[in-house]
């Protein structure tokens, strides 16, 4: 599996994704890491980033590890948890990785740090494969 040609595919492939400016960086065997700069759009009434900002990194992040097994697969079901907030400026990281793999069913934790490697987050995401391989 070319892990790193999956990453670009996935970075160019996702029109949602790009318009957040989230970035897959790394993909491995069950794992995967993707980045974004939080900017003054990404801000909810409050000044800080929007919650849709966290949790699109860690579906992505997690998704991201579920596609390194060469399958479509769809979240079936998702819970994050908010620490603390970013600022505009700051680089948000989300890593996630496999708790279990099944034949149909597998499931992720991710957690999404700042720049400084504060925690800001930790979510537990559980994706069902479907039958199809990745056009890749």
């Amino acid at each position: 599996m070319d892990y790193q040609k999956m990453a670009e595919y996935r970075n160019t492939n996702n029109p949602y994704v790009q318009r957040q400016n989230v970035l897959v960086e790394e993909i491995g065997p069950g794992y995967a890491r993707v980045t974004k700069a939080v900017t003054p759009e990404d801000v909810n009434p409050l000044g800080v980033p929007h919650g849709g900002v966290y949790f699109t990194m860690a579906d992505t992040a997690c998704g991201s590890a579920m596609a390194s097994y060469g399958y479509k697969a769809v979240t079936m079901n998702a819970n994050y948890n908010f620490f603390h907030s970013a600022n505009v400026g700051d680089l948000l990281t989300a890593e996630a990785k496999e708790v279990k793999h099944g034949q149909t069913v597998s499931v992720f934790d991710v957690r999404i740090t700042n720049q400084k490697g504060t925690l800001l987050g930790t979510g537990t995401f559980t994706f069902y494969q479907l039958p199809e391989k990745l056009d890749i």
